[in-house]
């Protein structure tokens, strides 16, 4: 994504996302929650840690701990003076001696190192050491990994697995985050209608609605649906205005370009304010942000890679700023390309999958890559980047944005 000149007006994807991501405050309402509970909520505070992690110095493996003063020559043969498991905490070494030890278990008073038992041969009471032994060998130390007072996640962390873990590790069992956003969508268009129901000619099933449903899922939000609103100005005031009193951000697709049946776009200019609509990308020109009272207001393209685009480069990285989130514009990679692409007008969002050929991985383009063509999105594993005025021939490095850890 680049500034690059876009046509007579539009404006451009980053220009688009710096209007939007500036119309947005994070929420201040914060609660606490239990933390096998907190997959994906953004914390509201710095989490400090009140404890040394590894709590003390502990073995690294099994095998045997001893002075590494007694270890200075190969073939030393030791006596074995206890058996310290993990979980138990050992007297201190006797000079001249070893001490069978397991993994995690405290290294005891006057031991400085561990050997491995693979360099150790087992003779009765004795044990011979067949290394010579260097201080620290196989030892964590106490807070090697977390040192108490620190800092271990900032506030605005969107927590992942591994940050459960880590909040686990450190004695955390509640944390404070942001409240989750409550999202309100429906969907514009007398074509069409739920799954599950009988088609009639020139119908077609409202796939957006669920396509946005997992995204939204898919970064925390309380979503409440309005369903499919009829093709009326009336009818579409009526449903933004009760779904703005109820929500922080309204969400929908369809209704914003300008047809004479595209009435989003209108009835936001009615109730509200329109900030910026026509973008210079594809696919997803038409899209509307505005504000209606305090409740932000996106309307999304209604052609489903459309929606499924625009949502991934401006819907979710506002939502994240909403949340709280320190972090919340994608991560842009480089692919080198398996194909060629005209030089484009408008920023270009490729949907590929990454394979792998003799030169290290490149993109793979999905045959069909139109506004209506879901599969697209399905099949593919990213989306290549082609910039306005460019030009792409095979072997290009291309930026690139990996599906994996959007959703």
């Amino acid at each position: 994504m680049n500034d690059n000149c876009a046509s007579p007006g539009l404006i451009s994807v980053d220009d688009a996302i710096t209007r939007i991501l500036d119309a947005a405050t994070p929420l201040q309402s914060v609660e606490t929650v239990n933390i096998e509970s907190a997959l994906g909520r953004v914390l509201a505070e710095d989490i400090t840690s009140s404890i040394n992690v590894p709590g003390y110095d502990n073995s690294a493996m099994d095998g045997y701990v001893v002075n590494s003063k007694d270890c200075q020559q190969r073939g030393m043969t030791l006596a074995v003076s206890q058996r310290i498991p993990a979980g138990t905490t050992g007297d201190p070494l006797e000079a001249g001696t070893a001490a069978r030890i397991f993994t995690g278990a405290p290294v005891p008073e006057n031991a400085n190192a561990v050997v491995m038992q693979e360099l150790c041969e087992q003779q009765g009471n004795n044990v011979v050491i067949n290394t010579i032994v260097k201080a620290g060998e196989n030892v964590r130390r106490a807070g090697e990994d977390i040192a108490r007072d620190a800092v271990v996640l900032d506030s605005g962390t969107r927590l992942r697995p591994q940050d459960m873990g880590l909040l686990a590790s450190v004695g955390v069992a509640q944390v404070n985050v942001y409240r989750k956003l409550k999202v309100a969508t429906f969907f514009t268009g007398d074509e069409i209608v739920e799954p599950g129901n009988e088609l009639a000619s020139g119908q077609i099933y409202n796939s957006n609605q669920y396509t946005l449903a997992g995204l939204l899922q898919s970064v925390g939000c309380d979503v409440v649906n309005y369903g499919i609103v009829p093709d009326t100005l009336d009818n579409t005031l009526a449903v933004m205005s009760e779904a703005t009193s109820n929500a922080d951000l309204v969400l929908t697709s369809g209704g914003v370009s300008v047809g004479e049946e595209d009435y989003v776009r209108i009835a936001l200019e009615q109730l509200g304010q329109l900030n910026m609509w026509r973008i210079a990308m594809k696919p997803g020109k038409p899209v509307a942000f505005g504000q209606i009272g305090d409740c932000l207001f996106m309307g999304l393209p209604g052609n489903p890679v459309s929606v499924f685009v625009t949502f991934l480069i401006f819907a979710r990285p506002l939502i994240l700023k909403l949340q709280g989130a320190n972090r919340f514009l994608a991560d842009l990679l480089t692919i080198r390309s398996d194909f060629s692409w005209k030089k484009v007008k408008r920023e270009e969002y490729l949907r590929v999958k990454i394979k792998q050929a003799a030169e290290g991985p490149v993109a793979e383009l999905y045959p069909h890559q139109g506004s209506g063509v879901l599969s697209s999105a399905s099949w593919a594993d990213g989306l290549v980047v082609v910039e306005i005025d460019t030009q792409v021939k095979k072997g290009d490095l291309l930026p690139y944005i990996p599906f994996q850890g959007l959703f």
